[in-house]
């Protein structure tokens, strides 16, 4: 908007628009009640009622109303700030003319009638000028601007829009796209609804457009590949707004960027009880196994915003945890008292360190996660991962810890890897403590992580970094994503809703198939010739993963994103000897974690 004439002062002509309108309401009030009579309607008294009303309404607009702050012309904060004016306008001067003893000769509905004439008629006049003046916007975009197509006519599109009319913004929105068929033929501002996605290639041969901005914040990832897809097949270039948490304030042309792999395979909104959850954490002492991992250090970021009185991160890993720290405090000197050295392996230090630090929440994120490696080396499986959440427990239980979430993966469901066996393992010794130890002991049950170290993403980095080949284990290998901070806060979410004993599973949406993933971060590398090559399944690798067991029933949660399963619960004493080989502790673990039955046969009792 240009800028207002000094003169005028930063209310511009406004104040004096609104009087005039304030007079002519008045007469028009009169007018309609002496049954338009215009002699009458004149009358001096009336000219004085309509002058005291435009004089109030100008005061009052100075002192806290649309005057005081500079509110965009037409905006729903001018409305809402004109109408109490008005309101307080039509109080003050109804008052004076219905209490006075000779009525000043004015008709005492008028002061009434004229109000609304008034609010109407500034809301008109300051509708044709907003629209007038993005008329006039979109006419001085210079011609070589980018023409570009807005695929969303809510909110967030419309303040896009508006933000790229600005001469300076590099782009000409040419048209809407909404799938709300409702509002196709519409005309939103100075664009018309051309029809929903189906319509893109129509549209874009029509209007030369050469880019698709996506305007829907809260945009689901299958949403924003289908219209990437459709772009690509047209050549269009594709730009997002960031995800509705990621913006701040008002959608500007700066905000746009373009699709990146968290977009097309791990956006959603993700609503939080984030009461319930503040009563889970605030005030007590945190403690995260695994702290400096992907998963531990996001939960420490996330568990640090609900303000614990103490939050202790335990890992083995210290430059995890110098990571963690600096991204918690920004300082990484690992010189305080809640940086904790310790491997999960080692009963007697975990012991140790939960007598002394006293936790009374603890998020258990440690383990081992190479699949393939793993289906090597079971007994490192079973040393980290079933003995370490093992100890962890038991330290737990020694401490008096009221709440004990166990970090689980979707390969835990009808399990066909080591890694898979091991995990379920821990879902079933969490379910036993959970049935003999005061305090709410669950499991959390949930698939890749976008983003998260060592995934399959920093593979084909690295391979698309060399110059290919790509390589995928079979082209219909489909795995669940979600993004790091959406994986934490449901775990949050979790811990704060479960009930003891239970697994809770996250909803992790539609699984994508890896050959997708790696098609797109090729293109998203800008690099071309680079070859996919098939490597077939490794072995206990699956060609899509499960959320729940076969027998597994799933319950409903008080989230819509949680559902919860019950496990059978595991005695501790029945673990093998770490004497037995890694072939007999294999064969354990896999007629162990597919045991359906509540009791599995003692066997021999830990040794150390």
């Amino acid at each position: 908007m240009r800028a207002i004439p000094a003169r005028w002062g930063p209310a511009g002509p406004w104040p004096l628009v609104d009087a005039g309108v304030w007079l002519f309401a008045i007469a028009l009030a009169t007018f309609l009640r002496v049954d338009f009579d215009l002699d009458l309607a004149i009358q001096p008294e009336i000219t004085v009622v309509g002058a005291w009303a435009a004089g109030i309404h100008v005061i009052a607009g100075h002192l806290g109303g649309p005057y005081r702050r500079g509110h965009e012309r037409g905006s729903f904060d001018e409305v809402v700030a004109c109408a109490g004016t008005v309101a307080f306008t039509t109080m003050v001067v109804g008052g004076v003319v219905l209490f006075t003893p000779e009525h000043l000769g004015v008709p005492r509905s008028v002061p009434f009638t004229g109000g609304a004439c008034a609010l109407v008629a500034m809301l008109t006049v300051r509708s044709v000028y907003r629209t007038w003046h993005a008329r006039q916007r979109s006419r001085s975009i210079p011609e070589d601007a980018t023409p570009v197509i807005i695929f969303g006519a809510g909110s967030g599109g419309r303040m896009l829009v508006h933000a790229l009319q600005d001469p300076d913004s590099g782009y000409r929105p040419v048209a809407w796209l909404d799938d709300d068929r409702r509002k196709t033929g519409r005309r939103i501002g100075s664009l018309h609804v051309s029809g929903t996605r189906d319509a893109l290639s129509a549209v874009a041969e029509q209007t030369g457009a050469k880019t698709v901005a996506l305007a829907i914040p809260s945009a689901a990832s299958p949403v924003i590949r289908d219209i990437s897809a459709r772009a690509d097949a047209l050549g269009l270039r594709v730009l997002v707004l960031p995800s509705a948490r990621e913006l701040l304030g008002r959608v500007g042309a700066g905000d746009l960027r373009t699709l990146d792999l968290a977009d097309l395979l791990g956006r959603r909104p993700v609503e939080l009880d984030e009461a319930g959850i503040a009563d889970s954490i605030r005030g007590k002492v945190v403690l995260v196994t695994g702290a400096g991992g992907s998963i531990g250090s996001e939960l420490c970021r996330q568990i640090f915003r609900y303000g614990p009185a103490r939050l202790i991160l335990l890992d083995r890993d210290e430059s995890g945890m110098h990571a963690a720290q600096l991204s918690l405090t920004g300082v990484a000197l690992l010189a305080s008292d809640d940086m904790v050295l310790v491997d999960i392996r080692d009963r007697d230090a975990l012991q140790a360190t939960f007598a002394e630090c006293r936790p009374d929440v603890v998020f258990h994120a440690a383990a081992l996660k190479h699949l393939s490696l793993l289906e090597r080396f079971p007994l490192e499986a079973y040393k980290t991962n079933v003995l370490g959440t093992l100890n962890v427990l038991m330290a737990a239980k020694s401490a008096g810890v009221g709440t004990f979430v166990n970090i689980s993966t979707d390969k835990a469901a009808d399990p066909t890897s080591v890694l898979g066996y091991s995990k379920r393992i821990t879902e079933r010794l969490t379910a036993g403590y959970a049935e003999h130890t005061p305090g709410v002991y669950v499991s959390v049950r949930f698939g890749n992580v976008l983003g998260s170290r060592g995934s399959v993403l920093d593979a084909f980095r690295a391979q698309i970094e060399r110059g290919g080949p790509v390589t995928v284990t079979d082209p219909e290998v489909r795995r669940f994503f979600m993004l790091i901070p959406e994986a934490a806060q449901l775990v949050l979410q979790a811990a704060a809703i479960g009930r003891d004993g239970d697994v809770l599973v996250l909803e992790m949406g539609e699984q994508v198939r890896i050959l997708d993933v790696a098609k797109t971060l090729i293109k998203l590398s800008g690099r071309d010739g680079i070859e996919v090559t098939f490597t077939g399944l490794r072995p206990g690798e699956k060609l899509a993963e499960d959320l729940f067991s076969n027998p597994e029933h799933a319950q409903l949660t008080t989230h819509d994103l949680v559902t919860s399963v019950r496990v059978p619960a595991l005695d501790p004493h029945v673990l093998p000897d770490l004497t037995a080989a890694a072939g007999a502790v294999d064969a354990w673990m896999r007629e162990t974690a597919i045991d359906l039955d509540a009791t599995v046969p003692r066997r021999s009792v830990i040794k150390r």
